[in-house]
């Protein structure tokens, strides 16, 4: 460990634990609720994004061990602890009884029968519908005829609601049985009588969902749809834009409507794989809590365009001056990372909706605090939690992260469910409308989509990762590693 390593570190750990530095450390004589419940107050004490606005946190809030374990005591559960010292802006930082599940999901291995698909409100609720958006391949949805845009209004024969949803289609239960249904020439939603069961598994989902190219006036186009940034599909990511290089691609749509988010590493390699940029040139700057970026020099906060990936595999860039990005509601976190990120770089003409407004990023806390919880390496052996806490903001070089209430699109057009279109198609509405605008040819503006059916769900934000933008170990500012 470095001078400067072991020095920060040092700090760090005493602006941490000051609190409890003039009496004996107890965590070997906590009960092992409170062991978990201790975890969880350091752990945020340290990385807290929010850290110096929560009155609990406070480095000073306990004068002596007694009063810090008599206040572990008062509450029922770490869960509860957790919930009770998250700020008021959080809207994302969550709490795991189980790393391995976590640290697998965040490796885009978790349970899926493949139906991803958006949860709509009709007449404003309160009942419920689905409508399927994409189908994974290798699952259980995969083998039967389900297709884009199918709509569904019962689980196990109970119709769906705003008040019984999240356990019909969420819940432990791994199979479940769904009633398809159609609109009717009244603009009804009314059930076909056909009904599907499927059954989830361990997948291991690839992001890659779509790579396409073909020709429109002359002009070669490449598409990509990518569903969420998994940093082991990096190198994949890579090939993908290696075949686009290969087949003279002149304009990029990259199609992002789906993707909640997942690792910063990989929105900077998939940003640099578009823009080619110098990797001097600055594409994000990190806002951490007050302990932390005092500890860090500007340096250590800045993040450039990269031209290698981790494994030192060179990037295969576009070189592009401009992009077209599909994104809406459902594009969060990394998603908008890429967007943000790109813009004081080159053109990005956004396509879709507003996006969801996550400008935070998290990091995995363990209960090791001999690596200030930031790895596994002496983890505590009497448990097996974890936090997910948000603990920093990414500005882009002109210095902006102020987008909360998501990123405005460049030509609103909102998905409608009567008219999904096929995705990769040219005449999927999306792609067509960024095809009109990248050839020229048609009129642009707003369309309308019909307000009886309104999506305000979507399967992938109720896995495990939900929309989370994280930090990886390798993503880690030097000084933690």
């Amino acid at each position: 460990m470095t001078i400067k390593k072991t020095w920060i570190y040092t700090i760090l750990l005493l602006a941490c634990f000051s609190i409890t530095a003039c009496f004996e450390d107890q965590d070997d004589n906590l009960i092992p609720d409170n062991d978990i419940k201790d975890f969880v107050w350091k752990g945020l004490n340290l990385w807290y994004l929010w850290q110096n606005e929560v009155p609990d946190l406070a480095d000073n809030r306990f004068s002596n061990t007694d009063d810090y374990t008599s206040y572990l005591d008062g509450y029922s559960s770490p869960n509860a602890l957790f919930d009770d010292l998250q700020h008021s802006d959080d809207r994302f930082s969550w709490i795991v009884d189980d790393y391995f599940t976590l640290n697998n999901a965040l490796n885009g291995i978790s349970k899926s029968n493949g139906m991803e698909f958006g949860l709509g409100l009709i007449d404003g609720g309160p009942q419920v519908f689905g409508a399927i958006q994409y189908i994974l391949p290798n699952t259980d949805a995969s083998a039967s005829d389900l297709q884009r845009g199918d709509l569904f209004l019962t689980v196990d024969g109970t119709t769906l609601t705003q008040t019984n949803y999240t356990n019909l289609l969420f819940s432990s239960n791994d199979t479940y049985t769904i009633g398809l249904a159609e609109i009717d020439s009244s603009d009804n939603l009314v059930l076909t009588g056909e009904t599907v069961t499927l059954t989830k598994q361990v997948y291991e989902e690839n992001p890659i969902f779509i790579t396409n190219t073909f020709t429109v006036d002359g002009i070669k186009v490449g598409y990509l749809m990518y569903n969420r940034f998994t940093s082991n599909f990096d190198q994949q990511l890579n090939d993908a834009f290696g075949q686009f290089l290969a087949e003279g691609v002149q304009e990029l749509v990259l199609d992002l409507r789906y993707n909640p988010g997942g690792s910063v590493g990989s929105a900077i390699n998939l940003s640099s794989m578009i823009a080619g940029k110098p990797t001097s040139d600055l594409f994000l700057k990190q806002q951490w809590n007050n302990k932390i970026q005092a500890a860090l020099t500007d340096e250590e906060v800045s993040r450039n365009f990269v031209d290698k990936l981790t494994d030192g595999t060179a990037i295969n860039t576009l070189n592009l001056n401009k992009v077209y990005i599909l994104a809406q509601y459902s594009s969060a976190s990394a998603s908008e990372l890429v967007i943000n990120g790109l813009n004081p770089h080159i053109e990005v003409v956004h396509i879709g909706s507003a996006t969801r407004g996550k400008n935070e990023f998290s990091i995995t806390l363990y209960d090791s605090p001999d690596c200030a919880y930031s790895c596994t390496t002496g983890i505590n052996p009497n448990h097996i939690w974890a936090m997910q806490p948000l603990v920093g903001r990414n500005e882009n070089a002109a210095g902006f992260y102020q987008f909360e209430a998501g990123l405005i699109p460049t030509i609103e057009l909102g998905e409608t469910v009567s008219n999904y279109g096929v995705l990769g198609q040219q005449d999927e509405p999306l792609l067509a409308r960024a095809i009109q605008h990248l050839t020229g040819n048609g009129r642009f503006g707003t369309t309308e989509t019909n307000s009886q059916f309104t999506i305000f769900e979507n399967s992938n934000t109720q896995t495990l990762t939900r929309d989370n933008m994280y930090l990886n170990d390798k993503d880690l500012p030097n000084i933690f590693k």
